[in-house]
């Protein structure tokens, strides 16, 4: 059994912007993965917004927006679709799903393309849709992983400017 971290120790403030940078392997993931429980911690001690991981798991999974190095939402559904389905996962009330979609959608620059069908986007469009769709449920921590994966010099700034701006409220 390998181990993937060891002595990892940080404090991040709340509304600070926290970067974990590293080589490849470094575990950069692996951390990321035990901060949303899709990999178990074995030992040590995780605690957020004072909250133990072990204790509390479903607490904490709610605080998270997690944006994958990978893209995993059904390329055969539209932008809309993509986010309403998040939305009632986050039971979102109903009426409250339609203003936030709108309001995410048009600060991405995605509200154009709320109609098509995400496997027809450009990968930049994905990445954006990926960070609209971890933000739907106003999470407490947001988690990019290779957040610029596949996105153009140009578009990179938008949605740093609305995380900014989110960050700030």
């Amino acid at each position: 059994k390998r181990q993937a971290l060891d002595r990892v120790s940080f404090d991040v403030q709340e509304g600070d912007f926290f970067s974990l940078l590293g080589p490849n392997g470094a575990g950069k993931t692996s951390l990321i993965n035990i901060l949303t429980q899709l990999n178990r911690i074995d030992e040590g001690h995780i605690e957020v917004f004072g909250l133990d991981l072990r204790k509390e798991p479903v607490n904490i999974k709610r605080m998270i927006g997690l944006v994958p190095q990978e893209f995993n939402f059904n390329m055969f559904l539209t932008v809309q679709q993509i986010l309403f389905y998040s939305a009632g996962y986050y039971r979102l009330s109903p009426k409250a799903q339609a203003p936030r979609i709108n309001m995410i959608l048009k600060k991405l620059n995605l509200f154009e393309k709320r109609h098509v069908m995400a496997r027809f986007l450009s990968g930049g469009m994905k990445r954006r849709l990926m960070i609209a769709r971890a933000l739907i449920h106003r999470p407490k921590i947001l988690l990019l992983d290779e957040p610029t994966a596949g996105v153009d010099v140009e578009t990179r700034q938008e949605p740093w400017a609305f995380l900014k701006q989110l960050n700030q409220e």
